[in-house]
């Protein structure tokens, strides 16, 4: 054998021992993996795995958007409200989130979602017990984030009302209280599985009316809650300096940016798609898609027309088409639809946003001119009126149970107990806390700080330095 064949048959041996050398622990290791694989008896655990990943993702993304919607809230309180007002305004939204995510974490949770009838069992930052309670398949850490962002929603909607002359620190207070106390309980009664939802044999419920009370993704339990408890919050601190003459009339007090204000609803309109779709909490069957798909159409179609509903009624009234009304109607369509998107009709769902938008634009002249309550953003009309309007048409337009649809007065009269009831509560609540803070430490600013603004006297700082 030549020289030159010697020299290739030992580089095609190097090669192979080479190639050798580097799979044989490869290959170890591929069987070391394959050992530690769990195996599975049968295909079942492997489908469950898959539907608690698809259901898991649903509810997070869900999530994420629902806190989208704080910027939104955000954006809308601080266009309505004047610029020497803004930082103010945009530091109260901050602190919702910041206070309700650590406090519903350490007790609302458990309030909410505890055992007990009216009230659930504190769980103090143990979510392993929250985890046998709640027991509904999904990671305990998801679904409490889930909830946490709708309890900011509805310690959110306040600010609006109270804003351009409450102290800061009391909006620390009573924000506590919303989110440890008054919206944990009354949501326990609805989705943690307190008295008004409790369907078994001889219950109040069952006893008295055969149903239980409806509200799927919160028309009462988040928003009527929060716009009740900003009714009683504007009439204790009572309505801001120049808002009403000597002759007792109302002053228009314009906001600063009504492009701010555009921005925001159309970011709420946005996360709202999380808000209602998200609450089936779920999306592996074909039963929840064509629920969610079904939320998600209604959500749509009643926001369109409250918007249009809104408009056409400032434009009959006031004679303009009124850019800040059809943007509250928006929202009117999009709180009423909330309780019943998942149980109306496509055309309940444009009669519902219909309803709420034309009720909202009556509401905010009624408060303004009549009650002589002053809310600047508008809040109490959106959320507290819509809310529970949008929860008593649910008995009307359901499909199932409603009255149109052969369900006789049981399901509508569940829904007006359950708008009465959390109405009563808000506002009992409202009262005693706001009396209470009014006579001893002080709600409201001192004028020259109302005068001159919050921005600077309360933080130090301003939000347009022009």
């Amino acid at each position: 054998m030549d020289t030159t064949n010697r020299k290739g048959m030992e580089k095609l041996y190097l090669k192979r021992l080479f190639i050798l050398l580097f799979l044989f622990p490869a290959s170890l290791w591929a069987q070391d993996a394959l050992s530690e694989t769990p195996v599975r008896s049968t295909d079942t655990e492997a489908i469950n795995e898959i539907v608690t990943g698809l259901n898991t993702v649903w509810m997070l993304l869900a999530a994420m958007l629902v806190f989208f919607m704080q910027p939104g809230f955000a954006l809308v309180e601080a266009g309505f409200i004047r610029t020497k007002n803004t930082a103010n305004v945009l530091m109260k939204n901050l602190i919702d989130f910041m206070f309700g995510s650590i406090l519903f974490w350490f007790i609302g949770f458990g309030l909410m979602f505890g055992v007990g009838g009216f009230v659930g069992t504190p769980h103090f930052f143990n979510l392993d017990i929250m985890d046998k309670v709640i027991d509904n398949g999904l990671p305990i850490e998801g679904f409490l984030i889930f909830q946490t962002v709708f309890c900011a929603t509805a310690a959110t909607i306040v600010s609006g009302a109270m804003a351009e002359r409450t102290k800061f620190s009391m909006y620390l207070v009573y924000t506590i209280f919303i989110s440890v106390l008054i919206y944990p309980v009354s949501g326990h009664w609805t989705w943690g599985g307190g008295w008004l939802m409790n369907g078994e044999e001889n219950s109040f419920m069952t006893n008295i009316f055969g149903t239980t009370f409806h509200d799927f993704a919160g028309s009462t339990v988040v928003h009527s809650v929060g716009g009740w408890i900003a009714l009683v919050g504007a009439a204790v601190l009572g309505p801001r300096i120049g808002k009403y003459g000597k002759d007792g009339k109302s002053k228009a007090i314009p906001g600063h940016s009504l492009t701010i204000a555009a921005l925001g609803v159309f970011i709420l309109w946005f996360g709202w798609f999380g808000f209602n779709p998200g609450s089936t909490v779920g999306i592996s069957t074909p039963e929840l898609q064509q629920s969610a798909s079904t939320v998600f159409m209604n959500t749509n179609i009643s926001a369109a027309t409250g918007a249009l509903t809104a408009l056409i009624v400032a434009w009959v009234r006031y004679g303009k088409p009124s850019l800040s009304l059809s943007l509250n109607g928006v929202l009117a369509g999009l709180v009423g639809i909330t309780a019943g998107c998942d149980a109306v009709s496509t055309a309940g769902a444009a009669l519902i946003g219909i309803i709420c938008g034309a009720a909202m634009v009556f509401a905010v002249s009624f408060f303004d001119s009549v009650a002589k309550v002053d809310d600047p953003v508008g809040a109490i009309s959106v959320h507290g009126v819509c809310g529970s309007l949008g929860t008593i048409l649910t008995g009307i337009f359901a499909l199932d149970g409603g009255l149109l649809y052969g369900g006789g007065l049981h399901m509508l009269g569940v829904q007006l107990l359950g708008a009465a009831v959390y109405a009563a509560w808000a506002i009992l609540c409202g009262l005693i806390l706001f009396y209470v803070l009014r006579r001893t430490i002080g709600l409201r600013v001192d004028r020259r700080v109302e005068e001159d603004g919050l921005d600077y006297y309360e933080h130090g700082e301003t939000s347009y330095n022009i």
